[in-house]
């Protein structure tokens, strides 16, 4: 798991910047840092306090150094602190309990970011396609915050490739670079376009909207944003806090929306317990399982034996549970009109292990590399019943079956597709993956990954494989009702087959 996934698996990273609002001060950048402990009181979410590091001797060029009626020279300047100074506030920033970020605006800062061990490096909007800046910080191996404000898709692309060939631990942010953003400008949509395109990477929301926006922050967090960043400090007579920036009482109403917002949407692991009220009026209004015929101690209850209807008894089954997975015997004689309930029967459930089957095929076809066509729909089957599939089984893809019909065969560890042939159906196996024992006609061979054979219309064919395989069956169209078993109880069982749509 990334780093950014585990920080997030409870709740968003919140990122506090600091920027410049120290002043050029220690003194005042440790106000602004016990203002935050003392706003954010026992917030459980990730907090990270931000810096930003220029070196100023190169930064700015020499001949522009001292221009006052140049704004960011002026500011950069007028609130410099020294290489020590900050060392100072980046170990008051631990020592208080607080994760610390930085974000360098030049080669010699990256340097200097590692120099004083921060737990995250931020890549400003700015600096997203400064070419030499990213190379010199791919040779670190810090995890990455990214903004991409103005930036376009195809930059975005290039940036996010540039990380992910380097390995490198990332996460992308939205941001609007207007200081401040005006409620019209805020593009939260892009939030969905990020997650959407770049679907493996975490995704936050970097803000600029004016400090009393409480609104702006919970529908990013609605959006799926899992990081939020926001410029925090503290004004002063000589140096008033600028309008994107949030001091500690507004910081505090801030966190309270993200908080509120968390509690709305519930858990992030897709999980969701139902609470107690809805149960209770659920099951109010789910219809019961009764018989509409007498059925005896040890009888398998059919379909045609049993009718709907409320209100529900205590221990009832409902029918929200009867279906084909299900199977239920009597244990005692129930009479007719009277409920199916835990005192009078047994449930068998194969539904669970439909499930399992599934994640293992997940399992096998993601572990392998193997891509999947979106919605295709799994067949599973299983010969001598769900609970021998691990035994005697095949996962099947059907991809296109047209005149012509391609699947994807896949074979567990030690699993055996029982011999069979065709009368009509020629077919051709290519070994995509793993190692498959095939036999033709009791002639023994073995397909590694490249190998293709071609099975002839009558020709006996059984397979399996001890380290499990993909198979890719090219064939004239699927034939219903062309597969005989040499084994005729397997084409005597009509419950052989189980089709799941939407498992992938």
């Amino acid at each position: 798991m990334s780093y950014f996934s585990e920080l997030t698996k409870t709740g968003p990273l919140v990122v506090l910047d600091l920027a410049n609002n120290h002043n050029g001060s220690v003194a005042h950048g440790k106000k602004i840092i016990l203002a935050i402990k003392d706003a954010l009181g026992e917030c459980s979410l990730p907090v990270a306090i931000k810096f930003q590091y220029r070196d100023l001797d190169t930064f700015i060029h020499p001949e522009y150094k001292g221009r006052q009626d140049i704004k960011y020279v002026k500011r950069f300047e007028s609130t410099r602190l020294t290489w020590d100074e900050f060392r100072e506030l980046r170990d008051f920033v631990a020592d208080n309990g607080f994760l610390a970020a930085c974000t360098p605006f030049d080669e010699a800062s990256v340097a200097k970011v590692v120099e004083h061990e921060y737990d995250i490096l931020k890549v400003a909007s700015a600096s997203f396609t400064d070419w030499p800046l990213l190379e010199r910080i791919s040779q670190e191996s810090m995890p990455i915050i990214a903004s991409t404000a103005a930036a376009s898709v195809e930059e975005i692309d290039r940036v996010a490739s540039f990380l992910s060939h380097r390995h490198l631990d990332f996460c992308l942010m939205h941001c609007v670079a207007a200081y401040p953003t005006v409620d019209a400008d805020l593009q939260l949509n892009r939030i969905d376009l990020l997650r959407n395109r770049y679907n493996d990477v975490i995704v936050g929301y970097s803000t600029h909207e004016n400090p009393h926006n409480m609104v702006a922050v919970q529908m990013a967090l609605a959006k799926g944003a899992r990081i939020l960043e926001r410029h925090v400090g503290i004004g002063t007579p000589d140096a008033p806090l600028n309008d994107y920036s949030s001091d500690p009482q507004s910081l505090i109403e801030w966190v309270k929306s993200i908080n509120s917002a968390q509690e709305m949407l519930g858990n992030t692991d897709g999980v969701f317990e139902p609470i107690s009220s809805e149960i209770e009026a659920l099951q109010g209004l789910r219809r019961g399982v009764f018989v509409n015929q007498e059925v005896q101690s040890g009888a398998k209850i059919s379909d045609s034996a049993v009718f709907f209807a409320i209100p529900l008894q205590p221990g009832q089954y409902v029918a929200n549970e009867w279906g084909k997975y299900q199977d239920y015997v009597a244990t005692d004689k129930i009479g007719i009109g009277e409920p199916v309930a835990i005192s009078n029967s047994v449930v068998t459930n194969a539904q669970s292990a439909i499930w399992k089957i599934v994640e293992k095929a997940r399992e096998l076809f993601k572990n392998t590399g193997t891509v999947i066509p979106s919605q295709s729909h799994l067949e599973i089957s299983h010969h001598y019943g769900i609970d021998r599939f691990d035994d005697f089984g095949l996962l099947m893809l059907t991809v296109v079956n047209r005149d012509y019909c391609k699947k994807l065969l896949g074979l567990l560890p030690n699993q055996v597709h029982p011999e069979q042939f065709h009368k009509l159906k020629e077919e051709t196996f290519h070994c995509l993956w793993g190692e498959v024992d095939l036999w033709l006609d009791e002639r023994h061979q073995i397909l590694r990954p490249g190998d293709v054979i071609t099975v002839q219309p009558g020709v006996r064919h059984k397979f399996s494989s001890g380290s499990g395989a993909v198979i890719e069956e090219i064939s004239s169209t699927h034939i219903k009702d062309d597969s005989y078993y040499s084994d005729e109880s397997i084409s005597r069982n009509p419950n052989r087959k189980t089709f799941v749509m939407f498992w992938n």
